[in-house]
């Protein structure tokens, strides 16, 4: 499936890559007044889980989805899948084991002290508990935890690879029939089909763990959009699709979203609602789901698929914003747990510090030379004399 030609960079999926990690972001900052589970909760504010209800359904199957086009472009610009493989394993192998050993031991620590009562200070955390695989007051040690992400984009990358280089020469026939199936009505329908009868039938009641190995609900989902995303870099008649059918789709998501979060607010959690209710609010997350990948995907396609100053440097710090976002926002928000300032405040501020400390990790890590790989950056070319 990957032709001899490179594929041309998209640059509408560059801006919705850049949109789907801001919104990422924010969504993660939320997770500090919502009572689901986090690291760290300020308070519980029942209305801020309807706006993260928006992008709940969408955002991370969007990402994997935008992920396997991009996987497929980087791989029709390497002479040999061993040089792919390599190139990939790079980028996202060697952050993800700093992200592990310097990045994620803050959040466990929080999580520890605020949850579950320990009390040593966080430089004996990190030396003499965080290393232990094991597990302590129930938090497994070391975590990954934002960064399965990362993780799971590896171990796609290297099965698609896998594929390729057993069944390589099928590629025009695979890519072929994926159009043929995919190209018209059936890009529409068939993945939401899929995603109903994984919400509705195959893991009713079930959740992600992001442990990789016990996490099959999560590799249902997202394992068939990278796939998709992979394919799709290779059929301008899907893309065609979408670009059409944007406008009905996203009229399809946000009716789904509204039905969605009324019954979110009528029952929340949906934990003593009746059978009805979660079964509708399954169904409803499907096609608010794909409706919404549909829509944001023909509108990269019909309105984003230009050049700005600004792309390639978003596009290159949306990793390294990724990798320390979260690490940011626990630490504030712990900060913040001890100042007693109005909850608007302290929104305010989580935000405005978060924002500030991924540029600051961003600029400060681009300028380092032997930084630049640890947080997902190309080394800097030597110049030659």
């Amino acid at each position: 499936m990957v032709p001899a030609s490179p594929i041309p960079r998209h640059l509408g999926l560059d801006w919705l890559r850049v949109g789907a990690f801001a919104i990422l972001i924010f969504y993660h900052i939320g997770m500090v007044f919502v009572p689901w589970g986090f690291h760290v909760r300020l308070d519980t504010v029942p209305l801020v889980t309807l706006p993260m209800l928006a992008s709940n359904p969408w955002r991370l199957l969007l990402l994997f989805v935008v992920s396997g086009y991009a996987t497929r472009a980087l791989a029709t610009r390497h002479t040999s899948l061993l040089g792919f493989v390599k190139g990939r394993s790079i980028r996202l192998l060697i952050p993800l084991v700093f992200g592990i050993a310097v990045l994620v031991p803050p959040q466990s620590w929080v999580e520890l002290v605020t949850q579950h009562g320990y009390d040593a200070p966080f430089l004996r955390f990190w030396l003499h508990d965080y290393f232990g695989f094991r597990l302590l007051a129930g938090v497994s040690l070391p975590a990954w935890n934002h960064l399965w992400f990362v993780g799971y984009l590896w171990v796609y990358t290297v099965a698609i690879a896998l594929l390729l280089a057993i069944g390589g020469r099928w590629g025009a026939r695979v890519q072929a029939l994926y159009d043929r199936v995919f190209g018209g009505i059936g890009g529409l329908v068939l993945p939401l089909g899929w995603l109903l009868a994984v919400n509705m039938w195959l893991f009713v009641g079930q959740s992600e763990t992001h442990g990789l190995i016990d996490d099959a609900l999560a590799h249902a989902l997202y394992l068939p959009a990278f796939l998709f995303g992979f394919a799709m870099a290779g059929s301008d008649r899907v893309l065609a699709t979408f670009r059409r059918w944007w406008w009905p789709a996203a009229i399809v998501a946000l009716v789904a979203y509204l039905l969605a979060a009324d019954l979110e607010w009528r029952w929340p959690g949906l934990a003593r609602g009746p059978h009805w209710a979660g079964l509708t609010f399954s169904a409803t997350r499907a096609v608010q789901a794909w409706a919404a990948i549909v829509a944001l995907i023909g509108v990269a396609e019909r309105f984003w698929n230009h050049d700005h100053p600004w792309r390639r440097t978003l596009t290159e710090a949306v990793f390294p914003f990724y990798l320390i976002h979260q690490t940011i926002i626990v630490i504030v928000a712990y900060w913040l747990r001890g100042t007693a300032l109005p909850l608007a405040l302290d929104a305010v501020v989580l935000a405005a510090v978060t924002i500030a400390g991924c540029w600051a990790f961003y600029l400060a890590g681009r300028a380092i030379p032997w930084a630049r790989p640890l947080i997902g950056l190309r080394p800097t070319l030597r110049k030659t004399p």
